[in-house]
């Protein structure tokens, strides 16, 4: 997370998913329709993990009707977000820190994108409970993040293909290594098991996977 707040990677920060996440326009585009089975025309959208902006953006440009209340811990993210939005920055308020600074709603509809493999798992079964508290019944909420098979040789394949990916995309063999040490080593990822498994546990139904990209998954649930 330090790199959140380092000014020169926030400034950088947009180039990054679409280099290291396979098909990532593609998957903000399937997380908006997906919102939008349900979320009705004037929607309000709880956005977690909303620091750069990119896909309030994006749901913004395509729903000329939403609303949107970001929540990130990274002071220097939101700044990001807020330059981001531009002229769409009047139909988003944007909130500093983790899921209990988010307003109680009820909202529409939510994402969590890229962020959740970021969270120990304890938390993480807190931040989705408090997520589907702040919903209205049956909406749904987008999730996509790291997860991948976690037996030592499995993980090992999955962080090489992550990595090939990334230099397959432009990143520098350095660069693309030095991150796959850190997420070896740092970040609490699921199996795509573990990852349903706190769904159901937050109280979530319908669990669908809609989305996966080598080391990434996403699925859609509902409250």
């Amino acid at each position: 997370m330090d790199a959140f707040s380092d000014p020169q990677a926030v400034a950088r920060y947009a180039d990054g998913p679409p280099r290291l996440v396979p098909g990532f326009d593609a998957l903000q585009r399937m997380v908006m329709i997906l919102l939008a089975e349900r979320a009705p025309d004037d929607a309000r959208v709880l956005v977690l993990g909303a620091g750069g902006g990119l896909e309030i953006k994006a749901f913004a440009e395509a729903q000329p009707g939403w609303s949107f209340d970001g929540v990130d811990p990274s002071a220097e993210m939101l700044s990001l977000a807020q330059a981001t939005l531009g002229s769409l920055s009047g139909r988003a308020r944007l909130h500093h820190g983790f899921i209990d600074s988010a307003p109680e709603g009820p909202f529409d509809a939510a994402t969590c994108i890229l962020t959740l493999h970021f969270v120990e798992p304890e938390e993480r079964l807190r931040t989705l409970k408090e997520i589907r508290r702040r919903l209205k019944p049956g909406a749904p909420l987008a999730v996509a993040h790291f997860s991948f098979p976690q037996e030592p040789g499995a993980r090992d394949v999955w962080l090489s293909r992550y990595v090939a990916f990334a230099v397959g995309s432009g990143v520098e063999p350095s660069q693309a290594e030095k991150a796959r040490s850190m997420i070896a080593a740092r970040l609490p990822i699921l199996s795509p098991e573990g990852d349903e498994q706190v769904l159901r546990d937050a109280g979530f139904a319908g669990i669908n996977l809609f989305y996966t990209g080598f080391a990434f998954r996403g699925w859609v649930a509902y409250a």
